[in-house]
């Protein structure tokens, strides 16, 4: 079943219509009105509503806004890794392969798909396939993620990392060892105009920082830890190729001249993924406004990776997840 929505254009009806609906109903971001005026679920006077156009008073404003079940994702009872869970949200340790939301060619076997198979309750914010979904970490990545469950949560999750007051930490395996302990990388990242399926440093791009410490060197490879300010797609693998230390493992944006040594030359074209893993996440809880703060260690093939190389610290030891 879908619900759906009746507004008589009011005083309320100062901007575009995405900004109008927002406001009106306040439970749906703008980014979610506008996806659902992309999806022809907005009408105005009976015709399809355009987000840009300023809606006039005396008009009538219908929206349909479909159930998740509707959406025709498959709940599927997929192992996950809880750290921590309220009525407003859900904190996991994602593993390295698996994509966070259903989309073309991955209608199984993700994230939401594992949540919705656990009977929970998402946010409808972030769209009908990506229920509860308020930030993102790549299929390869693995790592600490939240979901909102509620609306509220979702919003409220969404402002923090647009105001940037999340913290957000990963650790990643790096070919060639930095000269500096540490640096920032600061550039303006979209996509790649050679290769659409990639990101790059472009002139029209968003605003990207990434602040990163060399914790471990070995013999051509590092260990670092990198703090982001911003989250932009790719943000840290681009970043840190640009910087000369591209990840292990990473297909896309690996030059051919950065080869480890030979007794890890093997191991390294073994991987599967690049080897980064999201360490860290703090941020305010929506409703109690308590700080929280979790990690969680790497995963094995990461680890035995590091012990191949020599790198040594003590976020590479195994000693089980930790939350608080």
């Amino acid at each position: 079943m879908q619900k759906s929505l009746k507004w008589e254009v009011d005083g309320r009806a100062t901007s575009r219509l995405d900004r109008s609906l927002a406001e009106v109903f306040p439970e749906f971001s703008r980014a979610r009105v506008q996806a659902l005026i992309e999806q022809g679920q907005v009408r105005v006077d009976g015709r399809l509503g355009r987000s840009s156009e300023k809606p006039v008073r005396g008009q009538i404003v219908e929206v349909d806004v479909p159930d998740l079940a509707d959406a025709g994702i498959v709940p599927e009872q997929i192992p996950l890794e809880i750290l921590y869970e309220d009525a407003e949200l859900v904190v996991l340790n994602k593993v390295a392969g698996m994509v966070v939301h259903p989309g073309a060619g991955n209608e199984r076997g993700t994230l939401v798909n594992a949540l919705m198979g656990r009977g929970m309750e998402l946010s409808g914010i972030g769209g009908e396939l990506r229920p509860g979904i308020v930030h993102r970490l790549d299929a390869g990545t693995s790592g600490v993620m939240v979901v909102a469950k509620s609306d509220t949560a979702h919003r409220r999750l969404a402002k923090q990392f647009e105001a940037h007051s999340i913290e957000r930490r990963y650790l990643a395996v790096v070919h060639k060892v930095p000269l500096h302990d540490r640096g920032t990388v600061r550039s303006e990242l979209g996509r790649d105009p050679r290769d659409r399926m990639r990101f790059a440093s472009v002139e029209s791009g968003k605003e990207a920082v990434t602040h990163w410490e060399c914790l471990a060197r070995g013999d051509r490879v590092a260990l670092v830890e990198c703090k982001l300010e911003t989250g932009r797609t790719h943000q840290i693998r681009v970043h840190m190729t640009e910087a000369g230390h591209p990840l292990l493992g990473d297909r896309a944006y690996t030059r051919r001249d950065c080869t480890p040594t030979a007794t890890l030359r093997e191991r390294a074209d073994a991987l599967t993924h690049p080897l980064l893993h999201a360490r860290v996440l703090a941020f305010e809880h929506p409703k109690t406004k308590e700080r929280l703060h979790f990690s969680a260690p790497p995963p094995p093939d990461f680890l035995d990776f590091c012990a191949a190389a020599a790198l040594q610290h003590p976020y590479l030891l195994p000693t089980g997840t930790q939350a608080r």
